[in-house]
């Protein structure tokens, strides 16, 4: 999440879910034990739940599973994970006298 212009990482398929966790129900495992129909209901559930929490612009799903969702829910877009290295490779690169080893300090 990027939170006026700094990087906010967050690890969120740990959370709690259920009986298990967002990872135990939108991962492979959890498509392989629930099948495909309420995956999808799942993936649905925890988008909206964290879209209301968060409030994002939008959210890109990625990962091999968004293949297998029939439509993405509101305010989601597909990404691709070969994305996610050249985003992670640009939070190094310094732009503008700011880098990822300042963002941030100063701020309360």
């Amino acid at each position: 999440m990027i939170v006026d212009g700094i990087v906010e990482p967050m690890e969120l398929g740990h959370l709690p879910y259920k009986k298990g966790t967002f990872e135990d129900y939108l991962g492979v495992r959890g498509y392989e034990r629930l099948g495909k129909k309420k995956w999808r209901q799942h993936v649905a559930d925890v988008i909206a739940r964290l879209m209301a929490a968060l409030e994002p612009e939008y959210v890109v799903l990625g990962g091999g599973n968004v293949k297998k969702l029939q439509e993405l829910p509101p305010g989601c877009r597909a990404g691709d994970n070969a994305n996610a290295f050249l985003g992670g490779f640009r939070l190094w690169q310094e732009t503008s006298g700011c880098n990822a080893s300042t963002a941030g300090k100063g701020r309360l």
